[in-house]
């Protein structure tokens, strides 16, 4: 089949583009051809794997190109006409692309697959400014919390009514975990299926050597919880004074994180996949301590599959895959002290640590291999198809 892949981005930085990444090269290995749009915004120096790029920003005029980017509309058009694809694939595409790319999938086989709710938040994150989860509909309500400036506010509520109006131009909508789905089903999304992401399998796995160590792994924003992290840590370093806490990865937290970090916190900086392997391997724990939705966490399956176990939030797909004393441990989010008292229950007892790194590895091994997921999407592409002979 001839396959085009769609996002807002795809340098391998984030979850929702390394997933694509790993998807396409699944692809590729099949023997489908397969091409990757995306828009040319950069969030950090990684360099794009796109095939085609079109026009986009992080700069100031970011929110209009999310809510109406005609660049992206005609470099879609141009795709589809040379390329043909059997089947559209898109991912992520509301922060760059915007829903002026829909009308061209009507009538062509084509599937969205959900990597966050940022089809029903604005932010994504279905989080308040107070760090409370939002219960409200998108709309009046994200103004009248506090969620968005009025500058920006207006332009989304237009691509808000856009994408109202062209979403049944998807064939189908497959969400990454149950808790995206029913999430996306109680706002009136349609979706259809739930396709698991599927992660590559490490170089190395986990080590269980020297000092007891936790890593994190993400984005440095507030909807990650690396701050509820440090204010569990500080309790963690007062009772194991050589524990040491990793954190990979930048964001617009990370100046203010520094500043309250204890000294045994080290800051890594964004890592390329494989320097963060190198270093995620001498971790005894993982820790995903999120207080915003997490659609489906990547880096607690990369950790399973590491042989590491999981300390994570109780919150949104998480539960899907780290299952309570059997592959790692669950909190509830933003609950620092239980956050610091599950560390230290893992911290102390490297032969845990061990017993649920394993139960992980097997799980993760069993169910969240990319050729499972290659294979299942693969399986959804084929039922679109037209009979032989129709097109």
């Amino acid at each position: 089949m001839r396959i085009l892949l769609v996002s807002d981005y795809a340098a391998p930085d984030g979850g929702a583009e390394i997933a694509t990444q790993q998807l396409r090269d699944g692809l590729r290995a099949r023997g489908h051809e397969v091409r990757w749009l995306a828009s040319s915004a950069r969030r950090s120096e990684t360099p794009s794997d796109a095939d085609v790029e079109c026009f986009g920003t992080v700069g100031p005029m970011r929110t209009l190109v999310q809510s109406a980017n005609p660049f992206a509309r005609a470099s879609l058009d141009r795709t589809i006409r040379t390329f043909d694809p059997d089947v559209v694939h898109v991912g992520m595409f509301l922060t760059q692309l915007s829903p002026l790319i829909l009308p061209l999938l009507h009538g062509r086989a084509s599937v969205y697959y959900a990597h966050w709710l940022r089809a029903i938040c604005p932010t994504g994150s279905k989080l308040l400014p107070d760090g409370t989860a939002c219960a409200h509909r998108a709309g009046v309500a994200c103004r009248l919390q506090g969620c968005l400036p009025l500058h920006d506010w207006l332009p989304l509520m237009a691509q808000r009514q856009l994408l109202h109006r062209w979403r049944d131009c998807f064939t189908r909508t497959v969400a990454n975990s149950h808790a995206t789905r029913d999430a996306l089903l109680a706002d009136g999304f349609p979706v259809t299926d739930v396709i698991r992401c599927g992660v590559a399998p490490p170089h190395r796995r986990a080590t269980f050597g020297g000092v007891p160590t936790a890593i994190y792994c993400g984005r440095l924003t507030r909807q990650k919880g690396a701050q509820v992290l440090l204010e569990a840590w500080a309790v963690v370093s007062r009772a194991l004074p050589d524990a040491l806490l990793l954190i990979a990865g930048d964001g617009p937290e990370r100046a203010a994180l520094e500043r309250i970090a204890s000294p045994s916190v080290r800051f890594l900086g964004q890592l390329t996949p494989h320097a963060l392997q190198d270093v995620a391997q001498s971790a005894w724990v993982q820790v995903v301590p999120s207080v915003g939705f997490e659609a489906f966490g990547l880096v607690a399956v990369e950790a399973m599959l590491r042989g590491q176990p999981v300390v994570a939030s109780r919150i949104g797909g998480l539960p899907e895959s780290v299952e309570h004393d059997v592959t790692g441990m669950l909190v509830p989010p933003g609950d620092a002290t239980g956050l610091a008292g599950a560390l230290l229950t893992l911290l102390q007892d490297r032969a845990r640590c061990q017993r649920l790194g394993d139960a992980g590895e097997r799980i993760a091994r069993q169910r969240d291999t990319i050729d499972a997921h290659v294979d299942r999407f693969v399986s959804l592409y084929r039922e679109l198809q037209p009979p032989t002979g129709v097109r």
